[in-house]
């Protein structure tokens, strides 16, 4: 076991960054060109450096590769055909045979150069991918960044990961350096030239943007990499439009090939998989009351021995962050064909973006229903028009996303269903779940409820016009259809005679319509046997009762 002196020399041969950053798609007008998000992105442009990923499973089966087959067979049926589809080209939004997942690809970024506050010397990092995924039918966009970087400090990783992933600063420090972040984060073209510059420490800027708009600014550098598409909450104009969803600490995935990983100890990975950032070499982030069952909580130890020479693997999750940590001098721990890394960067990464995503699309129909009850003026008919629309279309996107996104099991496979269920939980996702569908169904029962009410005062109402007309026919009836015989009449005549009956009968019925309500309580009253005659005519009165004036005390 190593000792506190020992872990701070503690090296990482290799380190991999995968950041995940959910954001919610604003509604497109009714006037947009476009009829799904990702079409923005289709279009070729000079500001539109995004062309759509044509996986390996789409492209020549001579080239698809054993990494890949090994991928897709880890998954359940279902969530195979959500992952991949079932063959076939993709040539619409979305067929009856292929995936709802849409990738687009940025290729102009080729590196990172990051500064940290205590060191002057800045770090490098490659830029592996760079892409954006969308969800058919839901209006979600999660932004996957990786990067990785070789010959590095645990310190160094652990910084990187606490400081790198944030979308804006929380506070500034004393220096006016944002809080918690970067002091400087750079991309970098493939000639190395500088693409965008973060600007954390222009504390005015986002000062003014939350008074003005209520919501949070991002950083410039974040910004740059989403374009085309443009905060929601600014000035910019453009057709695709996107929000904060959850908080502004993207969620994370490392992969550390350590020199030792029998030498970290229990604060070590306590710092890494809550993401706490570097402190004295083996403490602990938190006290020992809140790391109480550590182990339990975020650790899948099925295959870490760390008595052992070689210590093997070892999984956590918080929910937030996952990290998966193994020796460098291990072939299959550094494996990318067939080895863990590519499964880190697959497997395990699938396995890590479903439950984000889950928990997106349900905190992104969270927010589309509060939105809907805001903008609900009861006493206009007009709004309460568009209110009920909304209920039925958020409605039926929660029926599409059960069916077609939400799964409880994903993986037959031990150690993936034990991730899958670990990071599920840490989330809240079952619960979440559980409380907007409660909402959603509580809000459409009121809904039915309400056109229930309405048909049987409507019913209530024809069936007193209905008796109203009985008695005239009855009357005319007994009396005998030939009390004016203008059978041999000019035209004219029978058209005044018409006339002169029509009027009479429009009248008494929008009489009996308008007077319904206690005519209607008349007849209920009239059938009554229990009820003397004196009862029995008392909602007469309200026939012929004015109104008293509204706003008299």
């Amino acid at each position: 076991m190593a000792t506190e002196h020992d872990a701070s020399d503690l090296r990482v041969d290799h380190f991999r960054q995968i950041l995940l950053w959910p954001l919610q798609l604003m509604p497109l007008p009714a006037d947009s060109p476009l009829d799904n998000h990702y079409q923005l992105l289709e279009q070729t442009a000079d500001d539109n450096p995004w062309r759509e990923l044509v996986d390996e499973f789409c492209g020549d089966p001579g080239q698809f590769q054993e990494r890949h087959y090994s991928e897709f067979v880890t998954f359940l049926p279902y969530v195979q055909r959500f992952l991949y589809g079932e063959g076939g080209s993709r040539q619409s939004s979305v067929g009856g045979n292929e995936s709802p997942i849409r990738v687009f690809r940025r290729h102009d970024l080729a590196q990172v150069r990051m500064t940290f506050k205590e060191d002057a010397h800045a770090l490098t990092f490659e830029v592996i991918h760079t892409d954006l995924y969308f969800f058919y039918d839901i209006d979600v966009v999660i932004l996957v960044f990786e990067i990785a970087a070789d010959n590095l400090s645990l310190r160094q990783v652990q910084d990187t990961l606490y400081r790198f992933g944030r979308a804006y600063p929380p506070y500034w420090d004393e220096d006016g350096t944002g809080g918690h972040c970067l002091k400087k984060t750079e991309w970098l073209g493939k000639h190395g030239q500088v693409l965008a510059v973060s600007d954390y420490e222009n504390r005015s800027k986002y000062l003014s943007f939350v008074s003005r708009f209520r919501a949070p600014c991002i950083a410039s550098h974040w910004e740059f990499l989403l374009r085309p598409l443009v905060l929601h909450h600014s000035d910019e104009s453009g057709l695709v439009r996107y929000r904060q969803v959850e908080y502004h600490r993207m969620p994370v995935l490392a992969y550390l090939a350590m020199e030792d990983a029998g030498a970290m100890i229990r604060g070590d990975f306590a710092r890494l998989v809550l993401v706490t950032g570097p402190d004295k070499r083996g403490s602990a982030p938190y006290s020992d009351q809140h790391l109480d069952n550590f182990e339990s909580r975020y650790c899948l130890d099925r295959f870490w021995h760390p008595q052992a020479e070689q210590p093997g693997t070892r999984l956590l999750s918080c929910g937030h962050a996952f990290v998966m940590v193994g020796n460098a001098d291990d072939d299959y721990y550094r494996g990318l064909e067939n080895g863990l890394l590519g499964q880190f960067r697959h497997q395990f990464f699938l396995l890590f973006l479903i439950p984000h995503f889950h928990k997106a699309a349900l905190l992104m129909l969270s927010d589309r229903l509060i939105t809907t009850l805001n903008r609900l003026e009861v006493g206009k008919a007009e709004s309460v028009k568009r209110f009920k629309r909304g209920i039925r279309e958020i409605l039926e996107i929660f029926l599409r996303f059960s069916h077609r996104y939400w799964f409880h099991e994903i993986s037959d496979q031990a150690q993936a269903r034990a991730l899958f269920i670990l990071t599920r939980e840490h989330l809240g996702t079952e619960k979440l779940y559980a409380e907007l569908r409660e909402e959603i169904q509580d809000m459409n029962q009121y809904l039915d409820s309400d056109s229930l009410r309405r048909q049987s005062n409507t019913v209530v109402r024809l069936t007193v016009v209905t008796t109203a007309g009985l008695v005239m026919t009855l009357t005319t009836g007994f009396l005998g259809m030939n009390l004016i015989d203008a059978a041999q009449s000019p035209w004219i005549e029978k058209w005044w005679l018409f006339v002169a009956v029509a009027i009479p009968s429009l009248l008494a019925t929008g009489f009996a319509v308008a007077k319904s309500k206690p005519l209607s309580e008349f007849l209920e009253a009239l059938s009554d046997d229990q009820l003397s005659v004196a009862q029995k005519l008392s909602p007469l009165r309200g026939i012929w009762r004015k109104k008293r004036p509204t706003g008299i005390s």
